[in-house]
């Protein structure tokens, strides 16, 4: 059978048929002509710039048009604000009232928004035509600071937070004092000592007790050394309870403080930090003079309670004179612990009793 020939570009050079050798013939969409090629690429770019066109008028349309103006204040929606002020919100917005709502760089208002103290995370979003709405998390505070005369609030991760003395009385919050915690320090140093903090409240409150209730200010200067101030009848204990093992050394305290203070009338601190098998608590008196001794009833924890101390372990393990460890400020002046400003005088001069 004679081969066939055609001539498929018509450029008048003769090709056996492409049915008979079995080709595939080219889709719709990919011409085997030189001509159909260039007519779909033109096609297409046609396409394209009409499709590009129309997206530009309706940016343009969008950016401009009346109907997406912000017309004012009220047109700015906030949800989750509670100790933030609106008026401190709206500060946040104050230059795009006016603009056309495009025109607002909602991942700059949310970085804004969450440079004010309060605010945790915000989320920014632009709801058609014409109104922004926030959704902000406020931050949760965990303890009472102290600064010299000035009361204030602190969240878990070391962020101060500041609140009028009245509306710290009308929340009735109850949560101990810390000191240590300086605005001047980073927010890693002291986000470091908060870690200590909720660590230290954790174990006192685990199992359902609620042991941090008898815990009135703690001082975390020394992030390694967590000093808790227990008030007793007519007087305060500052407890060394170090960086671990928090609640243990601490229903040891409960359970011996009564006879320490039987034997030592003028007790004022008790350091739990070396207490191993060698060493015994080191009491520290009034008058500053140091003793390490075991009191009647801390056998059941080192067993004879009359056996003598490892003076030797003790001098090497005795922490530095008793000016380094001085007692925090008061801030609460009865058993428990109390909201400061609710003390005398709170509300008027911001501060909490000494």
């Amino acid at each position: 059978m004679p081969l066939e020939f055609d001539d498929p570009d018509g450029d008048g050079v003769m090709r056996p048929s492409a049915e008979r050798l079995g080709a595939v013939k080219p889709s719709w969409w990919k011409p085997a002509s030189t001509a159909g090629r260039m007519f779909l690429a033109l096609a297409t770019f046609l396409v394209l710039g009409g499709f590009a066109a129309a997206g530009l008028l309706l940016a343009h349309f969008l950016k401009q048009d009346v109907r997406f103006r912000i017309a004012g204040t009220s047109n700015i929606q906030a949800t989750g604000i509670t100790e933030v002020s609106r008026a401190d919100l709206l500060s946040v917005f104050g230059e795009d009232v006016s603009k056309n709502i495009f025109h607002v760089p909602l991942r700059d208002r949310r970085r804004e928004l969450e440079q004010i103290p309060w605010i945790e995370h915000a989320t920014v979003m632009r709801v058609l035509p014409d109104q922004i709405r926030v959704a902000v998390v406020e931050r949760r505070p965990v303890a009472f600071t102290q600064h010299g005369q000035q009361i204030g609030l602190v969240d878990a991760n070391g962020v101060l937070l500041s609140m009028s003395p009245k509306t710290m009385a009308e929340r009735h919050y109850s949560f101990p004092v810390l000191t240590g915690i300086d605005p001047g320090d980073s927010a890693g140093a002291r986000k470091k000592r908060m870690d200590v903090y909720m660590r230290l409240m954790a174990e006192l409150d685990a199992g359902g007790k609620h042991n941090s209730e008898q815990v009135s200010e703690i001082d975390l200067t020394d992030p390694e050394d967590a000093r808790v101030l227990m008030p007793e009848q007519g007087s305060d204990i500052l407890v060394h309870l170090g960086e671990r093992r928090f609640l243990e050394r601490f229903e040891r305290y409960k359970a011996n403080i009564d006879a320490w203070r039987q034997r030592f009338p003028h007790l004022k601190s008790v350091d739990l930090r070396f207490d191993d098998d060698r060493n015994w608590p080191i009491l520290q008196m009034a008058s500053g003079a140091e003793t390490q001794e075991g009191a009647a009833g801390d056998a059941g924890a080192h067993g004879d309670a009359s056996a003598k101390p490892d003076k030797t372990a003790a001098k090497k393990n005795k922490p530095s004179p008793a000016k380094k460890h001085a007692a925090p400020k008061r801030t609460t002046t009865n058993s428990g612990r109390r909201n400061p400003a609710t003390t005398s005088g709170a509300a008027s001069a911001g501060a909490g009793d000494k």
